[in-house]
């Protein structure tokens, strides 16, 4: 009998380092490891070292440490998963699947569709590692039954995620992810995760969160990317300044 491990998964969780997160990866992580996950991939949008800290840091809750980075390209967003640096951004799609599969990770098609969420249109998908068939932040099942519908169509594997932007909600969708000729999660590392997203062995788990929440973050999205551009924009004026002036 071929021995196997199921795996807990959420591929798609933001943190206080993406422009609309709120939590530390600490919390992250801690709260995950209550709920009974086996891992998360932290997806900050265009910036990758939060997530690089959570996969160092997941051993110390009893969690799978997976890297990623939520990249914007030319089309709409893409899911790195298991990438330790951020692809470029705004390159053509295609190109950019590519450069994820050439660092070691899945691209993976986030919220497809979906223009007000940068979502990939469906002309521009015609490669891609597997399609996001459940995102928890959707208002209706309309959204994720479409992503099914065409995933199925194209071959493409499923994956489902919370797309959490605070911790309590991560874990509200996951992908179980079976690892072959495991005998135990402990042997178990990214590598092996990464391999079997790509290889399509995942199921899709989860519940869509309430629509009073979803409105709130989709209202709320724009007016935080905004303030995180300004604050960064602050943060960075000392060193623009030296850099036209000098000290003089």
């Amino acid at each position: 009998m071929t021995e196997e491990v199921g795996l807990r998964i959420d591929p798609h969780v933001h943190s206080e380092e993406s422009y609309d997160g709120h939590d530390p990866v600490e919390l992250l992580l801690e709260h995950a490891a209550e709920i009974g996950l086996d891992g998360i991939v932290v997806t900050d949008h265009d910036a990758i070292e939060a997530s690089l800290r959570a996969a160092d840091l997941a051993p110390e809750y009893g969690l799978i440490g997976i890297p990623g980075v939520e990249v914007s390209t030319a089309a709409g967003h893409l899911l790195a998963i298991g990438v330790e640096e951020r692809p470029p951004a705004r390159r053509p799609f295609t190109e950019t699947v590519e450069t994820v599969r050439e660092m070691g990770g899945v691209a993976v098609v986030p919220h497809p569709f979906q223009r007000t969420r940068h979502g990939v249109r469906r002309r521009h998908i015609d490669d891609c590692d597997g399609v996001e068939v459940f995102n928890a932040w959707l208002f209706t099942g309309y959204r994720n039954r479409r992503a099914r519908r065409f995933a199925e169509a194209h071959g493409y594997p499923g994956v489902a995620a919370s797309d959490a932007h605070h911790a309590r909600y991560i874990g509200r969708a996951f992908t179980e992810v079976t690892v072959p000729e495991a005998t135990h999660p402990a042997v178990v590392d990214g590598d092996d995760v990464v391999a079997a997203l790509a290889a399509g062995n995942g199921s899709v788990h989860g519940r869509r969160q309430p629509v009073p929440r979803s409105a709130q973050h989709y209202l709320t999205g724009a007016g935080r990317k905004g303030a995180w551009t300004a604050s960064r924009a602050a943060r960075r004026a000392p060193d623009v300044v030296q850099a036209l002036f000098g000290d003089s």
